[in-house]
């Protein structure tokens, strides 16, 4: 079928196979050209399909010559209606990393469930003995608890008061004024279980108590902290106070695997255009500016150019893991520049819908977006037949 992106809203509903494997090439390429990284060889990725997700096992398997497991939830196509990106995603990687003889397996299906954890365990028992690498990077907006049985839903609101600022629609450049309420207590609870530590903690305790965690083993969690004028809606929102569950928790998992000298670390990364972020009011504009400042100065990073340097300049460099004073690792830092930040607060205050496209970089943010699901890539005949039924050659359902 000839797949064209049909939008509605911040979401994409159909996603280009061909596309995906341009986006996962052009991953790889970039991170071989960068060379060897002196990493670990057995890692698991949780979230996979997507972002820095997927940047990581990439980095991992193309970087380290690593065996990677990916786990994530994705849609299967079916005749004439599109998977999900991270589907094609993943059957992209998959192929690449069977030309190049690395192991690469997937598990598709809820990774808050106590049935894919088992069916991880199963599959590094079989196949790999033990990881030395557990990567945690799910985005998800529900999570049902595998204990209790709840569905929880996290919100995107601000804490103690209405929140009102700019906001862009980056479908149409019009930049307008967005007030969103107050969370209430149950909506704060709710967006720490779904995006909180929890279930970060269950699975490194699930996969110690399995013995399929190596000595040493690390395991790393993704977070971003942002400026000020995002905090109200994101780091002092309810995500916010997910984050600092999630930070936490990065403290109890390096005290429970004392016993095999492991590690757990929370990476802040960059902002990024994503499907999550694209649903943040306020973030959009903040990140169409960025990106023109952060090009500017030669700085700027998407996710696989974020993850490489996490590894090669943060992780594996033979020395101590540079942390700031709260443990968390900073691959933020030139997001965060004094420079770039007063640039970008400058602006904010002058951005209009009719200034917009000369101060920030709104092309840019669409460029990323559609890049998101397969679409928008050189090289790639979108005016051909796909085939939209494209598989992954190792699924475990």
């Amino acid at each position: 079928m000839i797949i064209e992106p049909r939008m509605r809203g911040f979401i994409c509903l159909t996603a280009h196979p061909d596309g995906c494997a341009q986006s996962v090439k052009n991953q790889i390429s970039y991170v071989k050209s960068k060379g060897t990284i002196e990493g670990a060889k057995k890692v698991l990725v949780i979230g996979a399909s997507t972002g820095f997700g997927l940047a990581s096992r990439i980095t991992a398997a193309f970087g380290s010559n690593a065996a990677t497991i990916g786990v994530f939830f994705e849609k299967e196509p079916a005749e004439g209606k599109t998977a999900t990106p991270g589907w094609y995603n993943s059957a992209a990687f998959e192929q690449e990393a069977q030309k190049a003889g690395l192991y690469a397996k997937s598990i598709n299906g809820d990774a808050f469930s106590n049935e894919v954890k088992q069916k991880t365990i199963d599959l590094i028992k079989a196949d790999l003995g033990q990881v030395d690498m557990v990567i945690y990077s799910l985005a998800s907006p529900v999570r049902m608890h595998p204990v209790t049985g709840v569905l929880h839903r996290s919100v995107l609101k601000p804490i103690g008061s209405t929140f009102t600022n700019k906001t862009v629609d980056f479908h149409t450049g019009n930049v307008s004024q967005v007030s969103i309420e107050p969370a209430n207590q149950e909506d704060i609870d709710n967006t720490v279980v779904v995006m909180g530590g929890e279930d970060w903690s269950m699975w490194m305790e699930a996969l110690k108590n399995a013995g399929v965690l190596a000595q040493g083993a690390t395991t790393i969690a993704y977070s971003y902290i942002g400026p000020e004028v995002t905090e109200a809606v994101y780091r002092k929102g309810t995500i916010g106070r997910a984050k600092d569950h999630l930070e936490a928790t990065a403290f109890e998992i390096t005290d429970s695997l004392n016993s095999l000298g492991g590690k757990a670390y929370v990476s802040v990364n960059k902002a990024l255009v994503t499907q999550a972020s694209s649903a943040i009011p306020v973030i959009p504009l903040y990140i169409s500016l960025l990106y023109k400042i952060m090009k500017a100065e030669g700085v700027h990073e998407g996710c696989i150019e974020q993850i490489q340097r996490l590894f090669a300049d943060r992780l594996y460099t033979n020395a101590a893991v540079p942390t700031d004073d709260k443990g968390r690792i900073r691959i933020d830092d030139w997001e965060m520049r004094d420079d770039i930040q007063a640039k970008v607060k400058a602006l904010w205050a002058t951005a209009t819908t009719e200034n917009l496209p000369e101060i920030g970089d709104l092309a840019g943010y669409k460029q990323d977006f559609l890049n998101l699901f397969g679409f928008g890539f050189e090289g790639v005949d979108y005016t051909a037949e796909a085939n939209e039924m494209t598989q992954i050659p190792s699924i475990v359902n």
